[in-house]
């Protein structure tokens, strides 16, 4: 069946519903989440619900559940409103999976249980009745339906009769999801549903929602994800709620327009601009492809736009400088990973440099983990050779390293563990960075939440100064200002990054390229993330051939196509010469620009007295900056070129 006609059926007998909030007080203990917040929200918007952990989101909901009662103020839904949401915790159990998404749709349950009940009294007319009511609300093919959900959602046909209790955690939270979706419903509320999907169930579940009819809250830490869903954003700030046209990136620019009118941010503004604008140099100069430069070069103009809208962020860190960044980080030779008999990835050929930076890519359970696994000293390859330099030190955040924290250890004393001769003081200072202040550093940890965990599993990664960071899934449990804090940390960190994340923002702003695993075998990906998700759109699971970008080539035409490439190299020699100057020129043009701002900085340049050397200075940068925007047109233009030729 189409997903068309499936959403059509989900959507029998359809309420129209419009939240009202007026002047709304809600408390959790002595605390004030909300007071006097108003928000009205009608029939059929898509609206993405944000706010720093502890804010009041989950409360919300609870709210509109009706789990959880206002304090002061008045709710007010429409009667009859029906109200899927997404359970957070599910129980062991024998049910199979197919028939827990069914669950989800308790007025198929009912109307089952009226059919069993007529069936068993032999009751012709009720049999009848009831028998009418399966096939209005679309019963009959329920299970069909159930399995198209499973199956969106990364489960195999193998698993659809599993017991509940054969999931792990991240498994069962996506049986929540499917139930929630199964459900009809004229509200939604999905509280983080992207938490434990791949990007393939992501950009799935993405497209499910898109043609969702009725209305959507959604609580996420995925701004790509937001992006793609949403058309509004209600932001809780100072306990209040402020309703945004737009998705979430048109948010942010809202909110920095608005910050940046505040005089007292400027200068932190600025210092954060200057920030950006000195890594987007370091970029141009190391840029290799032109269509991954122009996806990333568009990124991180947009960083500088939406700086001020983060400036109040209560996290505020970055990485040290490694003591020491061998030009050569990690070699694989023909590598194969994997466990016992089992590789999962072979013949890896990979060199790490100082300044590599790699977004991995591929399906869920290709490898990428046990590639990183290996590349941190935790696995050994099973075949291969890897050498790794005597001056290296690796940070690595694996998926489930907030589990193996020493849960009655505070923050302190795990730092401390780290390095004994570190002074609290500077601890203290460096745990701020990440929100943890005053006492809340020498609480243990055990109480502390999934966010709060993995904040700091990721602060202990930054103080060990790593030249070659390994970053599995680092934003999993971590809120929309932290993950931005942390795509800040990275673009500014010196040493070698290989990351596997489904935070398609955090990969686009960080990485300089990318390499899939697919089919068993890893190799760079040509192409930008927009190109790698219609490959995966493409491909299914069970595809054959290699990785996009990287076709297999037979035998016997090895030799030609040699000879092809040496006669090609040759032509375009002359190319890549006319790109090599363009990109000397643009690196001295960015020297020379940097001086003139250097010198604008100069605060005695703005007294009347030296008004003239101020506009000659000012024109000096106008002249440079476009001249540098000609240079770079002509450096992308040629790099196209060549890149189509190549």
């Amino acid at each position: 069946m189409a997903m068309n006609s499936i959403m059509a059926r989900n959507f029998y007998d359809r309420a129209m519903p419009m939240i009202s909030l007026t002047n709304a007080t809600l408390m959790r203990g002595e605390q004030v989440l909300l007071q006097n917040a108003s928000l009205a929200i009608h029939d059929g918007q898509k609206i993405g619900v944000i706010g720093r952990n502890g804010s009041g989101k989950s409360s919300l909901f609870a709210c509109l559940m009706g789990q959880l009662g206002l304090d002061s103020g008045e709710l007010s839904l429409p009667e009859g409103t029906r109200i899927a949401h997404m359970r957070q915790e599910t129980e062991a159990s024998a049910q199979s999976a197919v028939d827990y998404v069914i669950d989800g749709d308790e007025r198929y349950r009912e109307v089952e249980r009226h059919m069993n009940a007529a069936d068993k009294a032999g009751d012709g007319a009720q049999i009848a009745h009831w028998h009418s009511e399966m096939d209005k609300i679309g019963g009959y093919d329920i299970r069909y339906r159930a399995m198209q959900l499973l199956s969106g959602l990364g489960f195999s046909a193998d698993k659809f009769d599993n017991a509940v209790s054969t999931f792990s955690g991240g498994w069962r939270i996506r049986l929540n999801l499917a139930a929630a979706l199964m459900a009809p419903s004229d509200l939604l509320l999905l509280d983080e549903p992207t938490n434990h999907l791949d990007m393939e169930a992501t950009l799935w579940l993405e497209q499910w929602l898109n043609r969702y009819q009725g209305t959507l809250l959604i609580i996420s830490h995925d701004r790509s994800f937001l992006d793609e869903v949403i058309s509004y954003v209600v932001s809780v700030e100072q306990q209040r709620l402020n309703l945004y046209r737009g998705n979430y990136s048109s948010f942010e620019l809202q909110r920095a327009e608005r910050l940046a009118q505040e005089q007292a941010m400027f200068e932190k503004q600025q210092r954060r601009v200057a920030e950006i604008e000195d890594f987007v140099r370091r970029f141009r100069a190391k840029a290799t492809k032109a269509r991954q430069a122009q996806s990333r070069l568009k990124e991180l103009d947009r960083m500088q736009k939406i700086a001020p809208a983060h400036i109040d962020s209560p996290f505020q860190f970055e990485f040290p400088e490694p003591e020491r960044i061998p030009e050569e980080v990690l070699a694989m030779d023909k590598v194969s990973v994997g466990y016992g008999d089992k590789a999962l990835v072979t013949n890896i050929r990979l060199i790490v440099r100082g300044d590599t930076r790699i977004g991995l890519l591929g399906f869920n359970g290709c490898g990428k983990s046990t590639l990183l696994r290996t590349m941190a000293g935790e696995l050994t390859p099973l075949a291969g050779e890897m050498r790794t330099s005597k001056y290296l030190q690796v940070g690595y955040f694996a998926q489930h390293q907030v589990d193996v924290l020493d849960q009655r250890a505070s923050p302190v004393l795990l730092i401390q563990r780290l390095d004994p001769s570190a002074r609290e003081q500077t601890i203290r200072d460096f745990l701020g960075g990440f929100d943890f202040r005053g006492e809340r550093i020498n609480e243990t940890i055990e109480n502390f939440s999934g966010g709060e965990k993995a904040r700091l599993a990721l602060a202990l990664v930054v103080w060990k100064k790593p030249n070659l960071l390994l970053l599995d899934e680092p934003t999993n449990h971590l809120d929309l200002e932290m993950r931005h804090a942390l795509t800040e940390a990275l673009m500014g960190y010196q040493g070698a990054l290989v990351i596997v994340s489904h935070d398609r923002y955090l990969l686009g702003n960080t990485v300089d390229e990318f390499y899939s695993i697919h089919n068993g075998r890893c190799q760079e990906f040509e192409g930008d993330l927009h190109d790698y998700e219609k490959w995966m759109q493409e491909n299914s699971k069970g595809s054959t051939g290699t990785s996009a970008g990287a076709p297999e080539n037979s035998k016997g035409d090895r030799k030609e196509q040699r000879q092809q490439a040496a006669a090609q190299r040759q032509q375009l020699a002359p190319l890549r010469n006319e790109i090599k100057k363009l990109e000397q020129k643009l690196d001295k043009l960015h020297v020379e620009l940097k001086q003139v701002e250097e010198k604008l900085a100069d605060e005695t340049l703005y007294q009347e007295s030296r008004k003239k050397d101020l506009t000659t200075l000012l024109q000096k940068q106008a002249t440079l900056k476009s001249e540098a925007d000609a240079v770079e047109e002509q450096w992308l233009e040629k790099s196209e070129t060549l890149e189509s030729n190549s």
